[in-house]
């Protein structure tokens, strides 16, 4: 499966990996800081962004069996791995499934009761929906801080730090998820119940996360009791637009809690 992504910095590979809805371009605001110590790889999840979605979508099973060839199509051995939502739960399972040295999950899916899901699911939905709006209508509506506002809100604490060119890209990203029904469909059931071993963990959530609500942490500390857990002030679902340098923090700490790696993966271009 071809699997889209970017690529910047040197060192231990770090892959970060988004959430339902979204693309790489999740990461931007954090990528320069994570690449002065990493080679940071920012995917396309299969059926988003760039990526073609899979002919059968399994859910959680076809995520992992997709990013696990994708690391041996690029040599990457156990690389790093960050991921927001979503992609905060295939980081836990890439770390459950030996795939990864370290696994950082930013308000991670799979810890949510089925009401909480069935709520996220309709905010997300609603803002699916929206994402059909005609292009040059939001391209307008994006140059206004309420326009970003009212689309974003429920994401991002401030939206306006949001560019109107990001904003739009990231709703043409939301309406041309191929692949969001079919994950939608297998994350209304989905919990995590991987075990990590001794692998580095941290979950970070946003204390005014309005999709998957912080009272969710108090449920992955039971089921991840080795694992670190850390509040990040003043953010919502996406913390990587609301404090990017606390999440590099967060990240960083993470990668480093695991020793050296002996050999790094040679480097292809970017795919």
């Amino acid at each position: 499966m071809t699997i889209h992504y970017v690529r910047e910095g040197a060192g231990e590979p770090l892959v970060l990996i988004h959430g339902i809805g979204h693309h790489w371009r999740a990461w931007e605001p954090v990528i320069a800081p994570l690449a002065e110590h990493h080679d940071v790889i920012a995917l396309d999840l299969p059926g988003f962004g760039r990526s073609p979605a899979p002919a059968v979508n399994l859910g959680m099973p076809t995520a992992v069996a997709a990013l696990a060839e994708f690391f041996a199509d690029l040599g990457l051995d156990r690389p790093h791995v960050a991921g927001n939502s979503l992609g905060g739960a295939i980081a836990l399972e890439l770390a459950a499934a030996g795939l990864a040295r370290s696994a950082t999950a930013l308000s991670p899916a799979g810890f949510a009761t089925p009401e909480q899901v069935r709520r996220a699911l309709r905010v997300l939905r609603s803002l699916r929906f929206g994402a059909f709006t005609p292009a040059p209508v939001l391209r307008v509506f994006y140059r206004t801080a309420f326009g970003r506002r009212f689309s974003f809100g429920a994401l991002v604490v401030d939206p306006t730090v949001l560019t109107p060119e990001r904003a739009l890209a990231d709703t043409l990203a939301l309406r041309g998820g191929r692949g969001f029904a079919a994950v939608a469909r297998h994350g209304s059931r989905y919990a995590f119940a991987g075990d990590l071993g001794a692998v580095p963990v941290t979950v970070a959530w946003g204390e005014r996360d309005r999709i998957l609500l912080p009272v969710q942490a108090r449920r992955a500390q039971e089921v991840l009791p080795n694992a670190l857990f850390q509040e990040l002030k003043g953010c919502g679902h996406v913390p990587m637009s609301d404090d990017p340098d606390a999440v590099a923090r967060v990240v960083l700490a993470t990668a480093a809690r695991t020793g050296p790696a002996s050999v790094l993966p040679d480097r292809p271009a970017s795919g």
